[in-house]
């Protein structure tokens, strides 16, 4: 067979492959045109539902008084979770400062490998210390802290028992993990302990509670709930996003302030609300869970470590509520006189 023969029959089958196919080419064009029409009619659907999400575009830092793209002036800014101010506070912009220039940007690693440094240990503690808790993971954010925590806990021999309007990581969490559920109406500890006794044969139970429920504003009833916790032998948990830095006398969050600290077993929170604002979440609790989590919670081990400055932001925040109570009480004093100013200005128009 002459030499050109046989070369061209040996690059026939790579010419094949190599030269598009029109068939091929259609199906996908297709496939993309089809997802294409599905897509735009989610997004009509959220529109016609009135739950479009718009993004405004801040163009100045976090803080009361705001500029924002397309306006005039400075907008007063009352949605967002910058509950203490700190995420533009002189002290804990310059920590972030500081540990940008020592630390670097970031780790380019998770935790286990080549990513903890010892800013993040000393963050861990003070966030235990802060809580009175024995132990803490640091998280990506508390979404990661919750989708962590419940499937590393509790396996198809237990329990978990969820107010029904909890958060949506939570719930997303609840899902990951192989224990029964159960749902209790919202805020109701009859239909708790309804659910306790169904669940008697569970070996862990957990009861699983926002601290302070996003939307609505409530507090859940925490001194009951551990009471029938543990009349019924089970744990408590809690979402403590919108209360840690600022309920309680020294802003430890709901169970400070309902007394029940030595009661709740597990609390998850953040760093990117009043503690701070930048990012990050975690869990305190007893050293046996944190050591747990830290060899088997997926968000931790496949996520990278908190940035360095995010860390810096929020020590020195934390470092702030640690050293005075202050700052946790001037969110009760400027509220009161918040709406005794409204309450004055709507009788008056009134």
């Amino acid at each position: 067979m002459p030499l050109r023969t046989v070369v061209r029959y040996l690059s026939a089958p790579i010419r094949y492959i190599l030269r598009p196919s029109t068939t091929t080419s259609n199906r996908g064009y297709a496939a993309i045109a089809e997802a294409r029409s599905v897509l735009e009619h989610e997004l009509e659907t959220i529109r016609t539902g009135g739950t479009w999400k718009g993004e405004r575009i801040i163009t100045s830092k976090q803080g009361p008084h705001i500029n924002v793209d397309g306006s005039r002036g400075d907008i007063l800014n009352f949605c967002a979770n910058n509950y203490l101010g700190l995420s533009s506070h002189p002290q804990v912009v310059e920590a972030g400062i500081e540990a940008l220039q020592k630390y670097g940007a970031g780790l380019s690693s998770v935790r286990f490998i080549c990513g903890t440094q010892d800013i993040h240990k000393d963050l861990e503690q003070k966030l235990a210390q802060f809580h009175e808790r024995e132990d803490c993971i640091l998280y990506a954010s508390c979404f990661d802290a919750n989708a962590g925590l419940f499937e590393v806990l509790l396996g198809p021999d237990d329990a978990v028992l969820s107010d029904e309007l909890n958060h949506a990581s939570i719930i997303d969490g609840i899902r990951l993990c192989r224990a029964k559920r159960f749902r209790y109406k919202h805020m109701d500890l009859n239909d708790l302990e309804t659910q306790l006794k169904e669940s008697q044969s569970s070996r862990l139970r957990l009861v699983v509670t926002d601290g302070v429920f996003s939307m609505d504003g409530d507090m859940a009833p925490l001194k009951g709930i551990c009471d029938l916790a543990e009349q019924y032998g089970a744990m408590v948990f809690i979402d403590e996003c919108h209360a840690t830095g600022f309920m309680g006398p020294r802003g430890r969050g709901t169970d400070e302030l309902l007394g029940v600290m030595d009661r709740v077993h597990i609390v998850n929170s953040t760093l990117g609300k009043a503690l701070g604002g930048a990012a990050g979440g975690y869990t305190v609790g007893p050293k046996p869970l944190i050591d747990l989590l830290r060899q088997r919670s997926r968000p931790y081990l496949f996520s990278n470590s908190l940035p360095p400055p995010v860390v810096g932001c929020a020590t020195r925040a934390v470092e702030l509520l640690l050293a005075s109570n202050e700052i946790a009480q001037s969110v009760g004093d400027k509220t009161m006189r918040f709406r005794n100013k409204m309450t004055e200005t709507s009788l008056s128009d009134g």
